[in-house]
């Protein structure tokens, strides 16, 4: 059916955190001359109604100056909706790395989903769900990057195989100054994890135990 946009609300789960300006513009652009061609989802709220999935669609049309837009009605319940919204997002390839992280994450943290279960509901295998949440671990400012397009989701992924946060700063910042590659990268990361374990296999006995005394207190 079509409804007015007036009568819509976003999705409080919406994974969907960014828009770019430039696309969104020209989505509004095309909507203007050509309508939604793809009709948006919704739930019913009492004499309104919930946006499920299209999100996008839905600020183009209102920017374009439409006053009705076409919807498919659904019943769902929060975490339907949210699944919902994840789907098309993804099958888009509409969010961002850690927009996605993000909404896996947020599936199974509030709605007690393992990791298996969340790779189910999204057609991908569980080391992809896994990895993806992983770049949760990275930095804030790392993270901005990957959402930036600064880095890619490739360069992410090498940085996490050091292991703490203050070397994938150091490499991160080796990135941004020399302009390395994911391989560049993945051979840096080598290299400092060759080099760490080599210092706490020759390092003394006796500095070992003050070392795990140490990190004990802090």
């Amino acid at each position: 059916i079509e409804v007015d946009v007036n009568q819509i609300i976003p999705n409080p789960h919406q994974p969907r955190l960014y828009f770019n300006e430039e696309k969104l513009n020209e989505l509004s652009a095309s909507i203007k001359e050509h309508g939604v061609i793809q009709p948006l989802i919704v739930t019913q709220v009492g004499a309104g109604f919930e946006l499920v999935a299209g999100e996008r669609r839905f600020e183009a049309a209102k920017r374009a100056g439409l006053p009705k837009v076409p919807v498919i009605i659904r019943e769902a319940g929060e975490k339907e909706k949210l699944e919902l919204a994840i789907t098309e997002n993804v099958q888009r390839h509409d969010l961002d790395p850690i927009e996605e992280a993000k909404a896996y994450q947020k599936l199974v943290d509030e709605f007690e989903m393992n990791q298996e279960e969340v790779a189910m509901k999204m057609g991908k295998s569980r080391s992809a769900v896994a990895k993806k949440i992983r770049l949760l671990g990275l930095p804030v400012e790392i993270q901005k990057a990957i959402i930036s397009g600064e880095i890619s989701e490739g360069h992410a992924k090498a940085i996490l195989a050091l292991p703490n946060q203050e070397k994938q700063r150091a490499l991160f910042e080796l990135i941004k100054k020399n302009g390395l590659t994911v391989r560049q990268v993945e051979e840096k990361a080598k290299e400092v994890s060759v080099k760490s374990h080599t210092r706490m296999v020759n390092v003394d006995p006796e500095m070992r135990e003050l070392e795990n005394k140490l990190m004990g207190i802090f």
